[in-house]
């Protein structure tokens, strides 16, 4: 279980003006301001859970990541992982625990994939005949047969990715925090990626966390989010409580014959060109089935397709909400 209690961190950072002179004044009396990265912070996830935590870029996410890690110490509060406080038993912290940051390299980036395997088993003193069974499960649920024999620096991105997210996984953690591990990705890459996330947290009951700024990866792989903003947590819910929460508007894309829709106070044309039109639709005056009984009862309608809010719209909605 991963519990924070009310953290909170503060980074403490220099600043001048362009030019020289400002460098030169800069050498004996340096300014400084305070940026509160993480303002009480807390929540729980249970042991086998997917969580998103999402928010925009400087909200926090990583300093969070890094505090749950144990590469950063909160400068207060609480964060107990399996019993444990990260930044103070880090040795036997990290030994259950997976991290990928999708613009950072765990791997060596001159030698073949294989060897930086072969040197994260011996940091973390797998047994070599676990090391061997968790290596062929992962190199076949991560298609890396031929893959692992190529030096890191001549693998595209999606295939880095991969052996990221295996080598991370080689110890067998019980707890995995993936920080953009799609980035960059290909839609093919991408999907192997979900996948195989789903894959072990359905078979290994590993617990993830995921921070993204891809909707798709949280909608796909996450049934609860957590929303961060300006170093604090305004939002923990299910996904799909946010779903109905911004699904009273509907988009309706109709195909018709005649001339232009006439305007209906009930419903916001969009679009309207040459029998193609994008009407708006608030379900909570107007349902779905009547304003199409609207519509036929003017035009008669060839098709007609049905949409609501895509994730990334509603969380854009959410950052609004905010304010951030």
């Amino acid at each position: 279980m991963i519990e924070l209690k009310n953290v909170n961190k503060t980074f403490r950072v220099a600043k001048r003006q362009a030019g020289m002179s400002q460098a030169l004044r800069a050498l004996f009396h340096k300014e400084y301001t305070e940026i509160h990265a993480l303002q009480n912070v807390s929540f729980t996830i249970n042991d086998g859970e997917m969580v998103g935590y999402i928010g925009p870029n400087g909200a926090g996410k990583s300093s969070t990541i890094k505090i749950m890690s144990g590469i950063l110490t909160p400068d207060s509060g609480e964060c107990i992982i399996n019993g444990r406080t990260p930044w103070r038993e880090r040795t036997a912290h990290v030994k259950e625990i997976g991290v990928v940051f999708g613009q950072r390299s765990q791997l060596w980036w001159d030698v073949p994939v294989i060897d930086s395997f072969e040197l994260i088993k011996d940091i973390y003193k797998v047994e070599s005949s676990q090391y061997q069974k968790t290596l062929s499960q992962l190199t076949e649920l991560l298609s890396l047969d031929e893959i692992v024999k190529t030096p890191a620096r001549q693998l595209s991105l999606g295939q880095r990715m991969r052996c990221e997210i295996a080598a991370s996984l080689l110890h067998n953690p019980k707890i995995l925090f993936l920080d953009e591990p799609t980035i960059g990705l290909d839609a093919v890459s991408k999907i192997a990626v979900r996948d195989f996330i789903k894959t072990i947290n359905r078979e290994y009951k590993t617990t993830v966390i995921l921070t993204t700024h891809d909707m798709q990866d949280i909608e796909a792989l996450t049934e609860r989010i957590l929303l961060i903003g300006k170093g604090r947590i305004l939002l923990d819910g299910a996904l799909s409580e946010l779903k109905m929460r911004n699904s009273t508007h509907k988009t309706l894309t109709v195909v018709y014959m005649g001339e232009k829709l006439p305007v209906n106070e009930k419903m916001k044309i969009i679009k309207d060109v040459g029998g193609h039109a994008q009407i708006v639709i608030d379900t909570t005056s107007l349902t779905v089935s009547q304003a199409i009984s609207l519509i036929s009862s003017q035009r008669e309608i060839k098709d007609v397709s049905v949409a609501g809010e895509s994730v990334d719209e509603m969380v854009v909605s959410l950052y609004r909400e905010f304010e951030i």
